[in-house]
């Protein structure tokens, strides 16, 4: 009860940051142009520091070891969640992407870290790279319909990708690296929930509260990405031996985050209709401040 407490107060934390970003938005202070900003700048700037951050930790064969098997777990978790989505929405690439990506980076990160601590940052940074690889491959490819977009260039050069690479290195390597260094990267990672929440909190506000909640494909993609998904994720997890608990944890709640916003992000950039994104992104975020609590609840049940 006392970690569902936690989450649920994290979640009206990132609420609150959200409608903030609502509010600028609505006061002028965000413009439309701004919102597709602040999304380059959280791909290409926020988020690698936040997986180099959680690589800056001293190096054991024992971390070493949980990396490796978080990897594993976080790439079956992937693959599910794709099998799903694609069985589910299968004509409909842009609900495809959004069930498919959870929104691990900015919002399942941040409820990681307040809640688990920077350890299980380590462990679910392996799902947000791996996550990140997909989008910018195959989540394009589902948008554009470009096999152009599924190459080792784009694997290799996307952000987050040399993000893991650096801290990698880091990781393995024993470099004392200069304050000045280690600060601007926190400042940097630090940046992810208020930037992140921010942007959503935009997208809300392009929207009338009506269109959000009669829209059933909307319904339908938050009923996947926050219940059958995460359901079906605990089952998953439920392989990997009880004394890796902290990457059971760490991947089922960047799984159980809602529709991931570079969906909307993605779109807008590639010229395709984000609207119908926007609203299963919203939908799918206001109603998270239920599910994430429930299922990490059910799943400690089950772990016992």
């Amino acid at each position: 009860m006392e970690l569902m407490g936690t989450l649920l107060r994290q979640i009206v934390i990132m609420f609150a940051l959200m409608f903030l970003g609502a509010g600028l938005f609505k006061a002028g202070k965000i413009s439309r142009e701004g919102t597709k900003s602040i999304g380059n700048i959280l791909v290409c700037v926020v988020m690698p520091a936040v997986v180099i951050k959680a690589f800056m930790r001293e190096f054991s064969p024992e971390r070493l070891k949980g990396l490796l098997i978080a990897f594993l777990v976080s790439l079956a978790a992937l693959v599910l969640s794709i099998a799903v989505s694609t069985l589910c929405f299968k004509k409909h690439p842009i609900e495809v992407f959004g069930t498919s990506f959870s929104n691990a980076g900015f919002l399942g990160i941040p409820m990681i870290a307040a809640v688990f601590g920077d350890e299980a940052v380590f462990y679910a940074s392996s799902f947000v790279a791996l996550l990140n690889i997909l989008q910018w491959t195959y989540g394009v490819f589902m948008i554009t319909g470009d096999k152009k977009q599924i190459s080792p260039k784009r694997i290799l050069c996307n952000p987050v990708t040399l993000g893991l690479v650096v801290g990698l290195i880091l990781f393995l390597i024993p470099v004392e690296l200069p304050s000045l260094v280690t600060g601007t990267v926190k400042y940097l990672a630090d940046l992810n929930a208020p930037l992140a929440m921010f942007s959503i909190g935009t997208y809300l506000a392009q929207l009338k509260v009506k269109e959000i909640f009669n829209d059933k494909t909307a319904y339908l993609s938050t009923l996947v990405r926050l219940v059958v998904i995460p359901l079906l994720t605990v089952g998953l997890l439920s392989l990997v031996p009880a004394s890796l608990m902290s990457i059971r944890l760490a991947v089922l709640v960047v799984a159980a985050a809602p529709v991931g916003s570079n969906v909307a992000i993605f779109a807008q950039l590639h010229n395709k209709n984000y609207t119908q994104a926007v609203k299963s992104i919203c939908l799918s975020t206001l109603c998270c401040i239920v599910t994430i609590p429930l299922i990490v609840g059910l799943a400690q049940f089950l772990w016992r």
